[in-house]
């Protein structure tokens, strides 16, 4: 999801710093725009803070449910994101 966002800021012209930024960037330019729902921000960042728990904690584990539901959310956000694009 993450390398999907980061193809709008490129398209648009700008690098990212962080993933905190795509996320602010997507709201703060197609959100407002009407563009994309604020949903699909709010669950890309609620993977964003997952992945940082992932990368940064020794207690962190997802079930395969957990992971199951990821790729679907994962595909229809980049559906969404193909659909601007």
């Amino acid at each position: 999801m993450f390398h999907a966002a980061r193809a709008l800021l490129i398209r648009d012209g700008y690098r990212e710093k962080s993933h905190y930024c795509v996320s602010r960037y997507l709201e703060y330019t197609y959100c407002r725009k009407g563009l994309m729902s604020t949903g699909v921000v709010t669950m890309f960042d609620s993977y964003r803070e997952m992945r940082h728990q992932t990368a940064y904690s020794t207690d962190f584990e997802a079930t395969k449910e957990e992971a199951k539901e990821a790729v679907k959310d994962a595909v229809s956000f980049i559906k969404e994101l193909e659909r601007i694009l």
